[in-house]
Formats: structure tokens, C-alpha cells, sequence
């Protein structure tokens, strides 16, 4: 298990700039696609890679080279480079100005065992020193840069590499592109090996909108409470730990027809069950699950290699506080199945995306939602400028809220999974309670 605190360290950041493309770029404007420009996405979210010192880089400047590597990237990803704009119907669309992104440099009385002595995860301490994110009121819309990247010198050779980005220009997958070709640019590539391709209209609804599944993450909530949420400044957050080895105990506890689901829908099942029990909301009061699907590899026909926009989804399962209390283990883990099932076709984002047009753009749903993100196959860390991979490449933060709703990072760790949690403190406690209980009782369940 994981906590924060902050560190007493000093950290010295320059005058950020805008850093534009290398050369000259299209001026032109591209729309987004109906999936890109969703209410819920136009946000900003960060990303963070740790890297250590390498010998080999001995006497070169990792802020130097990525400075002119990001520089040359924002050639191919040129929209990443202007400014977005909202036409008729809310429909979002990037402004091709090439007035650049911010970038600045910073140096860090620190080494890298300063922001995790057990292995880098979230939550991180002084995250406002080693990022930088974009000030809260300025929206996303106007003369506001679509990305903030800050790169920060450590004290033991290594540095850190942090990526705030407009979510309505990529998902985490898209992300990850760009970075991977920001790498290869750093290391002497002259252009990146997967280029960018924009072809947002393959995802923009038809001309007569058509939906075709039912979208309970989009229901507008009625005679819900809304849990028992303290103001974010009472909330603590913490990271846990889970081993093959404890993932294949609970596993014990399913029935044959679940055997053999992943262990993410496991892990997910287990802290939504407990996380649920730990709320003590009402028990006929509706809750919700929703998973961040990346619908990739169910599009047919296939996206074209290369294309970088948001190409998720957010199916929803829902049940009462008091069935999903009640009942074992394997009820939550079917709910998280089910949920992923009706999602795993190219059809459900083509149907998301005449929603938007149909309903104006309706946001998720928060009220009572636990929302999780798998983001174990990213490959953030694979970003190389020359130092080689990163040891930790990911969110900053293991917990994001995106207006109301909390959305829980799930990420790789050894052979398990490291997953946050943000409650009160005491909520905490009881938490911990009964996740070590349903841990230690979970292959005794199987035998019953």
C-alpha cells in the first residue's frame, strides 16, 4: 500500500515558453469526431514518465533534446499545435495555427527514490513542482494551448518527463503514439516509424444518426443521492497492491462460467464491491460501474494504423448498494463482464456516436459511479529519448476526477496490478478492512 505526503524538496522552474513546429505547418481547421468532442472528455489529463541516469547520456541535456525532438514531432502532429474552436451543435473543431504547445524546464533537488522508496506508482508527492498543468480557469476552449510538458532535471542524473494534454485530441493510446515518436525523434529518426493519421470522420455520425444500444452511461440520474462523498480537500488517496498470487485466491471464489475472465475484471469487481460496502449507502440506492473500453481492435473496418483520436468507450452495469453488498464476489465480477461484453463491437462507438448528435452531447453519468481504466498495455514507459525506457511511464495521478466523476487508473506492477483508491480518511480505514477480509477469506468461498 501507498500514500502521499508532500516532500520538502526545492524545485526551481524556468519561465515556460511556446514551443512551435520546426517548420512551417497547413493552416486549416480539422474537425474532431463525434467520440472526441463528448462533454466528459474536454479535459486535461497528465502523464508522467521517471527516468534514471544513464552513463552513456553522460554530459547531454535530456531537457535540450526533448525540447527539439517535441519540436520536430509537432511537424507531423500539427494539430496538436493549434488552438481549438466550438462551432454549431457544440462540435468541436482544431484551429491548424501552429502557435505551438508550452513547454518549460525545471530542476529538482531530488532523486528519483525521493518520489517512491518502494517502486514508482501513484500517488506521487509534489506533483505541482514536477508538472505542469494547465490553470483552472481556463477551460479548453480560445487561445489555450492544447498541451503543457514540463521536463525536470533530478539531482541523480535522471529526469522527469511530464505530458499535460487536451483528452478531446487523444486517448491514452493516442498519447502514447506521440510520445513513442517524440522518442524516435530524440534519437535521431527523421520522422516517426507509425505516421499520424487524422481521418476523425470515420467516427462522426452518419448523416441521420443512428443509435442502436441502450447507453445507460449517458442517463440523465434521477432520485439519487449521490453517495456520501466528502469535499476533496477531506479525501485521502492510496495505491494497493495486488499480486498474482492474491488475484488467483479470489479467483477460487467464482463460479466455472467466470474461470476464465481476466484478472483486471477480478481486481475491478473486488474494490467496487468493497468500495461500495465501504460508502454504506442505501441498499435500494442505484449504483454504477464503468469501464474505459478501447474499442480499437473491434472496429471493422479497421481504423487505419496510425490514427491517434479517442477511440473509447464507456459501457456501464448497474445494480443497488444493498444486491452488490450482499452478494458474493462473483456477482460484482459478472456485472464487470457483462459491461465490457456489450461494448466489444465496432457497432457500440458508431451508436455512441449518434447519441451525441441526438441528444446534444450528453455527459456520463456521475451519480454513484466507479469508473476504472486498464491501462496495464499502454506502453507510456516505452517513450526512449536516449535513456532508454522509462521505470515508471503513466498518470500522475492514480485517481482523476473529471467533474463528479472519479475515475480509478488500473495499472501494471510486476505480475498484478496497482490500484488506487480515494476516500475520507476513516471510509479509508474501513476500506482496508474489508479488502484484507475478502483477500483472506476468498479461497475458502470456493469450497461452500
Amino acid at each position: 500500500m501507498a500514500s502521499t505526503k508532500r516532500l520538502a524538496l526545492s524545485v526551481i522552474k524556468k519561465t515556460a515558453e511556446l514551443l512551435s513546429p520546426t517548420k512551417s505547418t497547413p493552416y486549416e481547421f480539422k474537425h474532431l469526431s463525434d467520440i472526441d468532442d463528448q462533454t466528459f472528455l474536454r479535459t486535461y489529463v497528465t502523464t508522467i514518465n521517471f527516468y534514471k541516469k544513464n552513463p552513456s547520456m553522460e554530459g547531454k541535456d535530456p531537457v535540450k533534446i526533448i525540447r527539439e525532438a517535441i519540436a520536430k514531432a509537432l511537424v507531423f502532429y500539427y494539430p496538436l499545435a493549434g488552438r481549438l474552436r466550438e462551432h454549431t451543435g457544440q462540435k468541436l473543431v482544431v484551429e491548424c495555427t501552429g502557435q505551438g504547445v508550452v513547454f518549460n524546464e525545471a530542476d529538482a533537488d531530488a532523486t528519483l527514490q525521493h518520489f517512491g522508496e518502494d517502486g514508482l506508482y501513484p500517488p506521487f508527492p509534489n506533483l505541482d513542482d514536477i508538472t505542469l498543468d494547465v490553470p483552472n480557469n481556463y477551460g479548453i476552449l480560445g487561445d489555450i494551448p492544447l498541451m503543457f510538458i514540463q521536463v525536470t532535471r533530478l539531482k541523480c542524473g535522471g529526469f522527469i518527463f511530464s505530458n499535460c494534454l487536451n483528452h478531446t485530441m487523444c486517448d491514452s493510446i493516442g498519447i502514447s503514439q506521440f510520445m513513442s515518436a517524440v522518442g524516435e525523434l530524440a534519437r535521431g529518426a527523421l520522422s516517426p516509424s507509425i505516421r499520424p493519421v487524422w481521418d476523425r470522420h470515420l467516427l462522426t455520425a452518419m448523416e441521420t444518426p443512428r443509435v442502436s444500444f441502450a447507453h445507460r452511461e449517458y442517463d440523465i440520474a434521477t432520485g439519487i443521492s449521490g453517495g456520501t462523498h466528502a469535499p476533496l480537500d477531506q479525501m485521502v488517496e492510496r495505491s494497493f497492491y495486488f499480486s498474482s498470487a492474491q488475484i488467483s485466491a479470489l479467483r477460487c471464489s467464482l463460479p466455472p462460467h467466470l474461470q476464465r475472465c481476466s484478472k483486471f475484471d477480478i481486481v475491478a469487481g473486488c474494490v467496487w464491491r468493497c468500495q461500495t460496502i465501504t460508502l454504506s449507502l442505501k441498499p435500494d440506492e442505484e449504483i454504477r460501474f464503468s469501464v474505459v473500453m478501447d474499442n480499437r481492435k473491434q472496429m471493422n473496418p479497421p481504423l487505419p494504423i496510425g490514427y491517434y483520436g479517442n477511440v473509447i468507450a464507456f459501457p456501464v452495469a448497474l445494480t443497488t448498494a444493498g444486491e452488490l453488498s450482499k452478494n458474493p464476489l462473483h456477482y460484482a465480477v459478472e456485472l464487470v463482464t457483462k459491461a465490457k461484453r456489450e461494448a466489444e463491437t465496432g457497432d457500440y462507438l458508431r451508436s455512441v456516436a449518434g447519441l451525441m448528435v441526438k441528444r446534444d452531447r450528453p455527459n456520463l453519468t456521475a451519480a454513484n459511479t466507479y469508473m476504472v481504466s486498464n491501462l496495464t498495455h499502454v506502453g507510456f514507459k516505452q517513450m526512449d529519448v536516449g535513456w532508454g525506457p522509462a521505470v515508471y511511464g503513466g498518470v500522475s495521478k492514480g485517481i482523476y476526477w473529471a467533474g463528479n466523476i472519479q475515475v480509478a487508473w488500473y495499472l501494471g506492477c510486476k505480475d498484478g496490478f496497482v490500484v488506487p483508491a480515494c476516500l475520507p480518511l476513516e471510509s479509508m480505514k474501513i476500506f482496508e478492512k474489508h479488502l484484507q477480509v475478502m483477500m483472506t477469506t476468498a479461497p475458502i468461498a470456493s469450497s461452500s
